[in-house]
């Protein structure tokens, strides 16, 4: 599992093809965000998506993710007024074995 203050993805470092579960607890919802879509890319931003995350009751968001990557999923996160989070202008990368 990774982990920061911020976000937890497990498994930590998936294989190609398995399923990444992300969760969100970062400045977007510290800030009050009704609604966080997940932002995302694979093997430095390739096949670009944007998905929406679900709320859960600790008031995180999450969502899932295929690692379709060779090498990464590259990723930050928005919410419905277009702010985005995107760790400090360095986003997020998980590595793919």
């Amino acid at each position: 599992m990774h982990r920061d203050d911020r976000i937890t993805v497990e498994p930590g470092r998936p294989r190609r093809g398995q399923d990444v579960k992300i969760d969100y607890q970062g400045l977007l919802v510290n800030s009050g965000a009704d609604g966080i879509w997940m932002h995302y890319g694979y093997d430095s931003w390739k096949q670009v998506k944007t998905i929406p995350m679900t709320r859960q009751f600790d008031g995180s968001f999450t969502c899932s993710v295929r690692a379709e990557a060779m090498r990464q999923i590259n990723f930050c996160f928005k919410d419905s007024a277009a702010n985005w989070d995107n760790n400090n202008g360095m986003n997020w990368t998980i590595e793919v074995c």
